[in-house]
């Protein structure tokens, strides 16, 4: 199968502002190369990710390095400023996310596995899946109009890929320094890889993108799986 990305709108809902370059950046860097508009919707402000040495108003320097791993990859950035083990599935931040939906206007949505192993990352992804369906809904009210139709919603990969079966992979062999520049923008998070309670983020990065590779014959990989669901599906 040989993914063309022109014309489309892709947006990432994210749990954290790190995830992107764990999970998806590669694909949005080729959608982007492709042509596409693509977008990071971060929900958490990171506030839980202190390193072993506490940094002083952490939400507002992850806040800033995720603009600035936004700014290498040219995506629109939206932040939803919830704190970290507070995000939820529920009416209000379904309706603040479908908000941002409608906004942006995606055409693909990329979102956390429901098993997952993080609860934020967990929640993450039933909030995009609610939000990507209610967003073409006149029912669901916002500033903005509603989408057209529903749009289509891949599911990422889970960080180590522990329980997640792939149904199919985007080359992102070209893309991967581009990874490495954007994961290195998040420095308070990268200096954690020497905590003993969180793992070094740019060997598991690598590491990752490598072992996808292998499974689908390039050089770098990320894996996805497509939502199957009534009026979800779509012919790429």
């Amino acid at each position: 199968m040989k993914l063309n990305f022109a014309n489309e709108r892709v947006l990432a809902v994210l749990a954290h502002p790190d995830d992107a370059e764990l999970l998806c950046a590669g694909a949005l860097a080729r959608a982007r190369a492709d042509g596409a508009a693509i977008g990071l919707a971060v929900l958490c402000n990171g506030a839980g990710g202190q390193p072993h040495k506490p940094i002083r108003n952490l939400v507002a320097v992850r806040r800033r390095e995720v603009a600035a791993a936004a700014r290498l990859l040219a995506a629109d950035l939206f932040c939803l400023n919830i704190p970290d083990g507070t995000l939820a599935d529920d009416h209000p931040t379904r309706l603040r996310l479908t908000e941002v939906l409608r906004r942006f206007r995606p055409s693909l949505v990329l979102a956390h596995a429901p098993a997952d192993y993080h609860p934020d990352h967990r929640a993450a992804g039933a909030l995009a899946e609610a939000a990507s369906w209610f967003c073409a809904s006149r029912g669901q009210r916002t500033k903005t109009t509603p989408l057209a139709a529903a749009p289509a919603l891949w599911w990422m990969d889970t960080v180590n890929m522990s329980g997640f079966a792939p149904e199919f992979y985007v080359d992102i062999s070209k893309f991967l320094a581009l990874k490495e520049r954007m994961l290195a923008c998040h420095r308070s998070q990268v200096a954690r890889g020497q905590d003993s309670s969180f793992a070094p983020l740019a060997e598991l990065m690598r590491l990752q993108a490598r072992a996808r590779g292998a499974q689908a014959g390039v050089a770098a990989a990320e894996a996805f799986g497509a939502h199957h669901a009534f009026k979800r599906e779509r012919a790429w």
